[in-house]
């Protein structure tokens, strides 16, 4: 069986394929893949895949009976892609490639650009239309003013499989079935944000998407990609933006996806030491390999275009940088000599620079997790151009401090204070996300030391001091309920939980943390600023008091003060900006969230004392194991 010859098809032409193999054509879903189509005037599908070292090309699938060697492709130039067209085929037809190597290999292979997949454990790609009926312009307008380093972002980090379940079946939620309870709790909470961990196709379900098979593909498993887009449609009319996690990092080696793809080490480094990922058990993409950045590219611009994803969140960068990530003494230099991933960085910097181009106001963020320099610095500057990076020195102090118990923390009080040596070095992202809460590491609420009570006041402190911390937000989904166990991905959420006092308190300060920094400029226009941030107390470790201001940079600031230790402290001296009242916005110790309501003033007024270096300072009464945030009024 054939197919019309590809020589004849009005798709990937001289500039696709030059663009294409130079590592620069960052819209590759247009030209390649299975793709409903019309040609002739007869209705059909196009199919182009990447297969340079393939002696033969061709489409099985439902429509022939998966016989082999099915409809026959040939090959578009010397581009190393092989095309044709199959009349007849409609939406929802089942197919792979079917690839026979110079080394006498047979491989059926799924689409790597397929737009739908079969649920697992079927692997079969979809032919899928994606035309959509948007109403999102009036938030695609105004992005920009959402997205910038100056304005407050709060993220919602949600797992789709596990953040609500069916009665009684027990079943994931799909993608229509989250549209009125995320988007209305998100909302009501106050995150600004939302992000999914990946929903790119994967083969196992316990990876949480980050094994990746799909590039182009929206997982199966919660419904059809135009019901995604009517979830991120929802948020945007919401005015919530969406960020993806996306995996370029490295993928599985199934046999029926990119691993080997036409019988040769394809997207893949051939030698192990650069091209499997020891910690994951998975392929490393060759970002060498000019082909295989344009399918990077493409991916990452697909989400943003065709989706239109508000921000992409990079996983796993440190293991691109370095050429010895986790591998001990069996790596390859570089070739200089040294241990930095050198194609990896140009291809990182590629893609900021390209989609921050396409698309001016979305995020790119970075999860980075050592001290590489510049990650956040424009690639014109010689950094790797990211909008933001997780700031996971912050989040492993921060959780080591407050699991001490308190009578212990004086002597690790440098680990809160830290931060300020290198906190405006970079855009940060203040992450506690799912990783903190898995693999026998205990919920949040689990980590925090004492009795039933000062659990709870620490875990408020927790949030408090992270809501006072200079850098954007990140929480993941179940947080605001202070579970005790750590997160299942093959259950729901705890969410009978909120019928107790103590874990409805929680969730009613996270909600009342995420509007106070949302609405009170000092919170966040200098997040990236170190005129935005002074210290009033940083070393008061004996009572394990620590103290700060936050400016807004047009004479507005906000003391926040904690008190790390379940005694009450009065007529606590602190300096302050400016004379006159400081009224008590927010304390996590008010019975509203969980807390004692230890007696303190509504309000304090400056006295004449010189102290911590201001020329003012109030006379503060602090609750035990509380955070305090105080607003000059008069």
């Amino acid at each position: 069986m054939t197919t019309t010859s590809s020589d004849s098809l009005p798709f990937f032409g001289e500039d696709d394929q030059f663009l294409f193999n130079a590592g620069n054509n960052t819209r590759l879903w247009h030209g390649l893949g299975g793709r409903l189509d019309v040609v002739d005037g007869d209705p059909g599908a196009r199919f182009a895949v990447w297969a340079p070292n393939a002696v033969s090309a061709s489409v099985i699938g439902d429509f022939n009976g998966w016989t082999h060697p099915g409809h026959t492709l040939t090959p578009i130039g010397s581009s190393g892609v092989w095309g044709g067209f199959i009349p007849g085929l409609s939406e929802g037809t089942k197919y792979k490639f079917r690839i026979e190597s110079h080394f006498g290999r047979v491989v059926e292979k799924a689409d790597p650009m397929a737009f739908r997949s079969e649920t697992a454990p079927s692997t079969a790609s979809i032919l899928t239309d994606l035309s959509h009926e948007w109403t999102d312009s009036k938030w695609l307008a105004s992005r920009k003013d959402q997205n910038r380093w100056d304005q407050p972002i709060s993220i919602y980090e949600v797992h789709l499989g596990s953040w609500r379940r069916t009665v009684p079946d027990h079943l994931p939620l799909t993608y229509t079935e989250h549209i009125d309870a995320l988007v209305n709790h998100v909302s009501a909470m106050g995150f600004t944000h939302v992000e999914f961990l990946p929903i790119t196709e994967h083969p196992l379900y316990a990876s949480w998407g980050y094994q990746t098979t799909g590039y182009f593909a929206a997982t199966s498993r919660y419904g059809e990609p135009q019901e995604l887009m009517d979830l991120i449609d929802a948020f945007h009319n919401a005015n919530i933006g969406v960020i993806l996690d996306w995996v370029p990092s490295h993928f599985p080696t199934d046999e029926f996806a990119l691993s080997a793809f036409d019988g040769s080490a394809l997207y893949e480094h051939a030698d192990p030491r650069e091209g499997f990922h020891p910690d994951w058990k998975s392929a490393i993409f060759n970002y060498g390999r000019h082909e295989v950045r344009s399918f990077l590219l493409s991916s990452a611009r697909f989400w943003l275009e065709a989706f239109h994803i508000d921000g992409i969140r990079v996983d796993a960068v440190a293991s691109m940088l370095y050429r010895d990530y986790s591998r001990g003494d069996d790596w390859i230099p570089n070739q200089f000599g040294g241990r930095e991933n050198l194609e990896a960085i140009s291809f990182l910097q590629q893609l900021n620079a390209e989609m921050y181009q396409a698309f001016p106001d979305i995020l790119m963020i970075a999860e980075e997790s050592t001290a590489w320099p510049g990650v956040t610095r424009p690639t014109e500057h010689g950094g790797l151009g990211f909008g933001f990076k997780w700031d996971m020195g912050w989040m492993n102090d921060t959780l080591e401090y407050f699991s001490e118990d308190p009578v212990h923390r004086r002597y690790h009080h440098s680990k809160l204070t830290f931060r300020a040596v290198y906190g405006f070095s970079e855009n940060f992202v203040l992450p506690l996300s799912h990783d903190e809460v898995v693999h026998g590491k205990g919920s949040l609420l689990e980590k925090m030391p004492g009795d039933d009570w000062q659990q709870f006041a620490n875990l408020r402190c927790l949030y408090g001091w992270m809501y006072g911390t200079p850098g954007k937000k990140l929480l993941f989904m179940g947080s605001e309920l202070a579970p005790r166990s750590e997160w299942n991905h093959d259950d729901s959420l705890p969410w009978h939980l909120t019928a107790f006092d103590s874990h409805e308190g929680v969730l009613q300060w996270v909600s009342a943390l995420n509007h106070l920094y949302r609405t009170e400029p000092a919170l966040h226009v200098l997040d990236n600023d170190p005129a935005g941030f002074g210290w009033v107390d940083a070393n008061d470790a004996d009572r394990s008091i620590i103290s700060f201001l936050r400016h807004d940079g047009d004479g507005a600031s906000m003391l926040i003060v904690m008190n790390a230790t379940p005694v009450p402290r009065h007529d606590v001296m602190t300096g302050v900006s400016s004379n006159g009242e400081w009224e008590v916005v927010l304390c996590s110790d008010d019975a509203k969230y969980g807390g004692s309501s230890y007696a303190h003033p509504e309000s304090y007024t400056t006295t004449n004392h010189h102290h911590n270096g201001y020329e003012q300072s109030l006379w503060l009464t602090l609750p035990p194991l509380s955070v305090t945030f105080l607003r000059k009024t008069t």
